[in-house]
Order: structure tokens, then C-alpha cells, then sequence
């Protein structure tokens, strides 16, 4: 069993090993094997984490044809939208087959994929008025244009025109009653001078040295922050990669203790905690849950993709939007699914978890590629073998970082991750190395500090937290606000 240095302090919200999305990989080509289904066949329940990737892979194949994808939480199918005249009837059309066995449902629609980015690209030219905000809505296979009350005269008038020369059925407008702000606030939480976000996600940083992400427009804020309002900095924001404005809204933020613990768990309060297993893609219907240090957890849906967002500090690309609140002091807090994948960090929008509002998220998977990190468990010897390079060893490749499958708890029983027997890990391919197995670094894997939160301290404040969450994940009854 690998031994770490334990700090006193606990780490922020911290992500799980990192694992490949094997089974939603999967889903596709086993689909394709049997394509002698008539496709008039009903489409299959899809698990709502499988959606993301099954849109992937059918956006693909489809090409030009493709025109977005959304989950239908009710029917639990993902819709795939095809150009208008494309022939959808015929069995000789096989990528369409192949959505329906591998559980889509096919329709048609007037706008492809492409010319509702041409649109966006429009408006991102014409109309960039501070308050207002566009994304994809392949439910309505529209753009959705939002301006805020800030709106008005002129720059109302410059929206409306806009949207209207796109043409008739590529973009709606309307109006929002809030004003559209970064959720960064003077408080508590974690205290970057007289400012106060939620720090999201742990990761491994490029050095195999633990720090988290947060919102870009904290970390331009302010260049160190602490877990007290007044106390020592523990963590430096890397400058180099806080974006805000531009292409994102992230940061990478090292922590000053290399030996840092940083568990692979999202503090929900309460003693409770959700194991993060994987970094996800956001699908237009997936419920997501988000916490914050101002308002604790809450949850609704994904409702839109690639969302550009006008806020007064300037304008931001790539975010998903969604109809979950939020309230100044949640920049940079997690959102997540209820089966453990990492989805995104928030970033800000209109409204309160009062009155309801637009919300918007970088992209976990962006943030990651663009800083060069990995999810992951990380301290107390990052870097050295024992903290998960044995994990290249057994043959583990990606999930080696956090121990991969899943909460093994000690080398010798990574039998949980395929690896077998200490004396004989042949069965994952481990070959080499006694006990060096999946399990990666021994105990890490969703063991280590389970109330690791981003500040959490605080959450709730004034919300009912717990309703309906366990330390496996969320059910679909959320939290009573």
C-alpha cells in the first residue's frame, strides 16, 4: 500500500481517475454489427451518460447530413437530427440504420449543424451588445438568442435585425429579466483578495503536481487564493493558462504544497459525497447537477451548445448553457452528472436560484486539453511511482493517473480493475509488475478525503441540501431549494 503526507487542510472539489467512456464507445460499433434490423424499429433507451458519445460518433459518420442531437430525458432516447431530404426510409441507408439499432431516434430537420455555426459566427459579428447570449438548440434546431434587461434602443434593434437576416427559422430572440454577470463576489469560500469563487474540479497538472480548475475570470481576478477569507494563500493561479474573455472561461490553479491531498470526490455537504470517474461531454437534455459555494447543489438540464455570451467584461465562446441557477460566489464550481462524470465549471449568467435564469459552464474536456491536465487523484508523492505511474506498468494507459476503476482500495485487491491477483495480473494485461494492477495508486482511488469541497463550507446558505443524494451519486429527486 503507497503512503502519502496528508496536509491539515482539506483539498478543494476533487475528479476522479481518469477512465475511458468504454461502454458509450462501445455502443456504435456493436450496433453496426447487425444491420439486417429493419430500421423501422423502435429506437432503444440510451443511458443519458452514453448520449454524448453515441452523438459523436453518428455526427461522424453523418457528415454534412448532420444537424445536432439532443437527449430526450423522458422517452431516455437520443433524437439525431438530419438535413431535410435526406433519404431516411430506405434500407440502403445504413448510417441511419445504424443510429436507430444503436438506440437514436432519426429526424428531420431544416437546419445542419453548419449553418447554425454560420449563424452564430453572424451574430458574433454583427450583434456582440453586452447583454445577450446565443447557442445551439437542436430541440428546436434554432439558435436561441437571449438579451438581457440591459438591452435596449439601439442595441435592441441591432439584435432583432440581426437574428432576422439570418432567415426565417434560424434563430428565435427573447428577452431575459435578469442581467447577464460572471458569478465572482466579494465573500468566502476560497478568498482571492476582496473576491470569492468555488474552485471545481481537482486535476493532475502537466508536472503530475495537484491544483484544480476554476473560472478564468477568477483567475484573472486575482492570483492567489486561500480556503479562509484573510488566510494564507495555498494555491497560485498559473497565469498562463486563466482565459477570460476570449475562447473559455478557466484557469488551472497549483497548490502551493505539492503533497497536497486532492481526493477524487465532490463535497455535496452534509457528509455527503459523489465520486467523479471521467470528464464528460455536455448533450442538449442531460440532467446535470451543479455545486457552489454560495447555493450548495442544484440541478436541471443542458439547454444549448456552443453558447457565446456578451458579458460586460467582454465576450466568451464554447459554453454550454443550461437552466440551473446559480448566484455570485458559484464561479468556477462543478458541474457533474449524477453517475460521476466531470461536465463543467461555472462561469456565470442571469437570474438567482430565487427566480431561475440562463447559466453558463466552460467545458470540463476544453479546460483540460488547454491546460495540459488530467482528472485525478494527486499528492503526497505526485510524480513518484506509487501515485499512479505503476498504472503504465500494468498496462493500465489512461485511467493510470487516478487508479481508474474505481475506489479499489489496496494494491492487492485491484481485482475491481481487471487487474487480478497480485501474484498474477494477467488478466488486465498487467504483466510485469507484482500488485502494480489498475488499481493505480493503491488507496486513492475514491478513498483519501471525502469531504474535499470547493469551499463548501458555506453551501446551502439558506437551500435544504441532501434530498436525495448518497455518497455513490444523485438521484433524480435533487435537492429541495
Amino acid at each position: 500500500m503507497s503512503h502519502k503526507r496528508a496536509t491539515k487542510r482539506k483539498a478543494f472539489i476533487a475528479a476522479g481517475g481518469v477512465a475511458a467512456l468504454g461502454a458509450a464507445a462501445l455502443i456504435l460499433p456493436n450496433a453496426m454489427a447487425s444491420q439486417t434490423e429493419s430500421n423501422e424499429a423502435a429506437p432503444k433507451t440510451l443511458a443519458a451518460s452514453d448520449a454524448p458519445d453515441l452523438a459523436a460518433q453518428l455526427q461522424e459518420l453523418l457528415g454534412d447530413a448532420f444537424a445536432g442531437a439532443y437527449y430526450d430525458s423522458g422517452e431516455k432516447q437520443l433524437v439525431i437530427n438530419v438535413i431535410d431530404g435526406l433519404e431516411i426510409d430506405g434500407d440502403d441507408n445504413n448510417v441511419i440504420i445504424q443510429a436507430k439499432q444503436a438506440g437514436a431516434e432519426v429526424r428531420e430537420v431544416d437546419n445542419s449543424w453548419s449553418e447554425l455555426q454560420e449563424g452564430a459566427a453572424t451574430l458574433k459579428e454583427q450583434a456582440s451588445v453586452p447583454g445577450t447570449a446565443w447557442a445551439i438548440d437542436p430541440r428546436t434546431n434554432k439558435l436561441q438568442v437571449t438579451a438581457d434587461s440591459t438591452v435596449t434602443g439601439e442595441n435592441w434593434d441591432t439584435i432583432e435585425s440581426t437574428v432576422k437576416s439570418l432567415g426565417t427559422g434560424m434563430a428565435t430572440i427573447k428577452k431575459s429579466a435578469g442581467t447577464f454577470k460572471t458569478f465572482l463576489e466579494g465573500g468566502d469560500a476560497i478568498f482571492g483578495g476582496g473576491a470569492r469563487c468555488s474552485a471545481g474540479f481537482n486535476v493532475v497538472n502537466a508536472e503530475g503536481a495537484p491544483a484544480f480548475l476554476t473560472a478564468g475570470h477568477c483567475g484573472v481576478a486575482e492570483a492567489e487564493w486561500s480556503e479562509e477569507e484573510g488566510g494564507a494563500p495555498i494555491a497560485t493561479v498559473d497565469a498562463a493558462t486563466a482565459t477570460f474573455p476570449g475562447a473559455g472561461d478557466f484557469a488551472l490553479v497549483n497548490y502551493n504544497d505539492p503533497a497536497t491531498q486532492a481526493a477524487s470526490t465532490v463535497d455535496l455537504g452534509n457528509g455527503q459525497t459523489v465520486n467523479i470517474n471521467a470528464a464528460g461531454e455536455a448533450a442538449v437534455g442531460l440532467q446535470v447537477f451543479r455545486m457552489g459555494s454560495t447555493t450548495g447543489l442544484a440541478d436541471g438540464q443542458v439547454t444549448g451548445l456552443e453558447a457565446t455570451v456578451n458579458y460586460p467584461e467582454g465576450t466568451v465562446t464554447g459554453l454550454i448553457q443550461t437552466d440551473v441557477c446559480a448566484e455570485p460566489g458559484d464561479s468556477g464550481g462543478s458541474l457533474f452528472t449524477e453517475d460521476g462524470q466531470a461536465i463543467g465549471l461555472t462561469s456565470g449568467g442571469s437570474g438567482d436560484c430565487t427566480v431561475g435564469g440562463e447559466t453558463f459552464f466552460q467545458p470540463v474536456t476544453t479546460a483540460l486539453a488547454a491546460v495540459g491536465a488530467t482528472l485525478g487523484d494527486a499528492g503526497a508523492g505526485a510524480g513518484e511511482e506509487a501515485a499512479g505511474g505503476a498504472g503504465d506498468a500494468a498496462g493500465a494507459g489512461e485511467a493510470a493517473d487516478g487508479g481508474a476503476a474505481a475506489g479499489a482500495g489496496e494494491e492487492e485487491g485491484a481485482a475491481a480493475a481487471g487487474a487480478g491477483e497480485e501474484e498474477g495480473a494477467a488478466a488486465a494485461g498487467a504483466g510485469e509488475e507484482e500488485g502494480a494492477a489498475a488499481a493505480g495508486a493503491g488507496d486513492a482511488a475514491g478513498a483519501g478525503d471525502a469531504g474535499a469541497a470547493a469551499g463548501a463550507g458555506d453551501a446551502g446558505a439558506g437551500h435544504e441540501q441532501g434530498q436525495g443524494v448518497d455518497e455513490q451519486g444523485v438521484d433524480e429527486q435533487g435537492v429541495e431549494q
